[in-house]
């Protein structure tokens, strides 16, 4: 039998050292460990990264769409001063452009041949756009019928435009448009005259927007406009940050790297951006998408457009 005294000699001189060299190793471990994990327990949550883009100032036009028809600004109907003529000669189609005191057309008493020095002259009274014209010889003329020729003096136009009766108040002479007649490029315009009537059957009152000389345009085309009645400028954002929570529209800003959510005031609308009365300030940066997934408070990371 081993004495006691003498195995534990032999323990401390086996195992010591090898509990030792264990210890030793876990306290570096748990050292390392300690350091690592300090710095992380401080930072804040790095949250979902999401779209984001700064207010910015920004003037909205106030619009009104409106349509009409294209008509002579000033049309001139052209006739015989006696009847009992027949037209003899045609000098001139429609859309061709006449001068004033031009001979559109000859014209002589009814029946057998007539010498030249019996032919009466028809002259345009004003510049302007043929209209329309006979095309058969030998038709009788009167005084008091058809007219001959129609003429759009100095071959200026107007779009004469229905408007709602409870708009044309808005409308006031020389607000600008924008007019897109059919077939042809958006040409510019101006808010000439405002009538004060409204028909009772159809609630629409009328308006002409001056379109001016153009002899390109044809009578009775169908044409859209565009009007500009005020400017507004104020703080604006895509309209993609704008949602619509239980009391009215909403944007999220981002502050501290956090969600705060502001309930706005919205005004007008283009060109794929909202006019926001109040709420936010220029330079504010707003969540421009992936709104809908977050909350108040939630940590994010913005990723700036450059749009």
């Amino acid at each position: 039998m081993i004495p006691t005294s003498r195995l534990r000699a032999y323990l401390r001189r086996r195992i010591g050292p090898a509990l030792g060299g264990y210890a030793a190793v876990m306290a570096a471990f748990l050292a390392l460990a300690t350091t690592v994990a300090a710095p992380v327990a401080h930072e804040a949550p790095a949250g979902m990264a999401v779209t984001a883009t700064k207010a910015k100032k920004t003037c909205f036009p106030d619009l009104l769409e409106v349509t009409g028809t294209v008509v002579p600004r000033r049309e001139v109907l052209v006739r015989p001063n006696r009847d009992g003529l027949r037209i003899k000669e045609i000098l001139i189609e429609p859309g061709q452009i006449a001068s004033e005191a031009q001979v559109l057309a000859r014209l002589g008493p009814a029946g057998g041949e007539q010498q030249e020095a019996s032919l009466i002259a028809i002259r345009a009274p004003a510049p302007g756009l043929i209209i329309s014209a006979p095309s058969v010889i030998g038709e009788m003329a009167s005084a008091r019928g058809k007219p001959l020729f129609r003429l759009a003096a100095d071959a200026d136009f107007d779009l004469a435009a229905d408007v709602p009766a409870g708009q044309i108040t808005r409308l006031a002479p020389d607000q600008p448009a924008k007019v897109k007649v059919l077939g042809m490029d958006e040409i510019p315009g101006r808010v000439r005259f405002i009538s004060t009537d409204i028909d009772a059957a159809t609630q629409l009152g009328h308006a002409r927007i001056s379109l001016g000389r153009n002899p390109s345009l044809h009578i009775g085309a169908f044409a859209r406009t565009t009007v500009t009645l005020a400017t507004s400028c104020g703080v604006a954002v895509p309209l993609s940050a704008l949602l619509f929570g239980r009391d009215g529209p909403v944007v999220q800003i981002i502050r501290d790297n956090r969600v705060e959510t502001r309930l706005v005031a919205v005004g007008h609308a283009s060109k794929g951006n909202v006019q926001i009365r109040n709420g936010i300030a220029a330079g504010d940066l707003i969540v421009v998408r992936a709104g809908a997934f977050l909350r108040e408070g939630d940590p994010v990371r913005a990723v700036v457009s450059r749009e």
